[in-house]
């Protein structure tokens, strides 16, 4: 994530922690809360005449069920009020603190590309400007690379404190692609950015060069690795289900998920809009003001406004190929055909048992409706920039322009946010599409747990967001006169001796 957004190691680490030395008082404080409650549990659902009955086997394609009788990570918590007042607050905090880091992460991706490009040029042709727009808004991205990591830990450390029963269930086949996320993407992107904040004058130009594209293609790798676990929770394919877990079976299957390679379509093109109407934005920021960089901040305006057209526009196409293979609840629910959602409640209770299948109505359609509204405000505010960017002379003249752009800034996060509560919330109840669901994946925690981690977590993750927000904006407002990333130290003044 985008900027560091899922660690096997941290999960494991972490469940070695709050799974098994907290479950333990966990246990004992729900056992005194619940008298009579103990000893293991089975994966059972409470049937609307009081009779508790196991659930039901479920049949997706490309993963073969366990026999029967052999059960599964979690428990039954239907009925308890604190239960589902606990899986709330859980889905809540795995909601603000993963939606924080995404913040992050659509920036650091789109801007790792626009950096590699706007070098290659300044390489290519050895233009001084370009370099300097390549220090200045590198600047700006390791800002918000930095702070993305942090928001990433707490992100990882609620993931391992909150839902065990996704990693014991599921940990076997979606944790691998985790660790690939950490092992090949994160720590070979960490350390090639290192080499490039400390090695401008000390690399060789072309090998500074090399060094960029390796950041911005193992960021790649690193959106890749995460929503293939995404991809496989929506969509659980290559693998099946052996003494009450998944195992791998098919890694193939699993890599060329299309609930993961569309996504990860869709996903970079988005970056790019962040990333391009940010350099608009900041630039009209600056053009407004009336700075002396005039030169500089209209190549970068225009580079932003011709980024944000054709951006979007594979933003659209790769989102749209993507809806005949949504859940066919989710479709429902976001279209609002009732007659069409309670045929599929039936079926689902049928095949899986008593329950409610339906997905929260409002925040689904909320987040659709959000997303393709500010689509929509985007593609008519992009499209007229283009028309004014393609006259060189117009560029330092609209100040209402100017305006606009600088008000755009935030809306190409908001849809990125709303899409993916569409794509989250419209899948439940279920953690691992027709094999886990979201109750049966929470750990064992009391409400007063994991409200005393909600906000704890919702602090922290506020609190990053509004510090980037507030260093990035200090930031770009100095432009490219304060210290560039990578400068070296002032040579120190000579002193005579006697």
């Amino acid at each position: 994530m985008p900027g560091g957004y899922d660690a096997l190691s941290f999960v494991r680490v972490l469940h070695d922690w709050p799974v098994s030395t907290a479950r333990a008082l966990l246990r004992k404080a729900h056992a005194a809360l619940v008298p009579g409650e103990a000893g293991p549990r089975t994966r059972t659902r409470a049937s609307a005449l009081g009779v508790v009955r196991p659930l039901p086997e479920i049949a997706t394609p490309g993963v073969r069920q366990m026999p029967p009788g052999e059960g599964r990570a979690g428990g039954d918590r239907a009925g308890s009020m604190s239960g589902m007042e606990t899986l709330d607050l859980a889905r809540l905090q795995f909601a603000v603190t993963s939606g924080a880091h995404f913040l992050f992460v659509a920036l650091t991706l789109g801007l790792a590309t626009v950096l590699a490009v706007m070098q290659t040029r300044a390489t290519l042709k050895r233009s001084d400007t370009h370099m300097r727009m390549t220090r200045f808004w590198g600047r700006l991205y390791v800002i918000n690379y930095a702070m993305g990591i942090l928001t990433g830990l707490v992100m990882e450390f609620q993931l391992g404190m909150a839902w065990s029963g996704l990693t014991h269930f599921a940990g076997n086949v979606f944790g691998a692609s985790l660790a690939m996320e950490t092992l090949v993407a994160f720590f070979i992107e960490s350390t090639f950015l290192g080499l490039w904040i400390f090695g401008w004058d000390r690399l060789n130009r072309w090998a500074h060069l090399g060094v960029i594209w390796v950041v911005t293609i193992t960021a790649y790798a690193s959106a890749y690795w995460v929503l293939v676990a995404n991809g496989f929770l929506q969509n659980p394919v290559g693998a099946e289900v052996v003494d009450g877990a998944l195992r791998l079976t098919d890694a193939t299957a699993v890599l060329a998920n299309s609930d993961a390679l569309l996504p990860f379509a869709h996903i970079l093109s988005g970056a790019l809009v962040v990333a391009g109407f940010f350099l608009a934005g900041v630039s009209a920021y600056h053009l407004r003001r009336g700075t002396a960089e005039q030169e500089f901040f209209r190549r970068s305006l225009r580079i932003g406004v011709f980024i944000t057209l054709p951006a979007l526009l594979a933003n659209a196409a790769f989102g749209g190929v993507q809806f005949p293979s949504l859940q066919p609840m989710k479709r429902a629910v976001f279209a609002g055909r009732e007659a069409e959602i309670a045929q599929l409640q039936a079926e689902m209770v049928t095949t899986y048992g008593p329950g409610d299948y339906i997905p929260p109505t409002a925040p689904t359609q909320a987040g659709a409706m959000i997303m393709l509204g500010v689509f929509t405000v985007l593609l008519l505010v992009s499209g007229l920039s283009v028309l004014l960017a393609l006259f060189r002379r117009t560029v330092p003249g609209v100040r209402a322009w100017y305006l606009l752009l600088i008000a755009m800034i935030p809306l190409p996060f908001v849809s990125m946010i709303a899409g993916w509560v569409f794509r989250e919330v419209g899948r439940q109840p279920w953690m691992v599409n027709g094999l886990l669901k979201t109750e049966d994946a929470l750990s064992d925690m009391s409400p007063g747990t994991i409200w005393f981690s909600l906000i704890a977590f919702t602090t922290l993750s506020v609190l990053l967001v509004a510090v980037n927000t507030w260093i990035l904006a200090r930031s770009a407002r100095q432009g490219p006169e304060a210290p560039a990333t990578g400068s070296a130290p002032a040579e120190p003044t000579p002193v005579l001796a006697f």
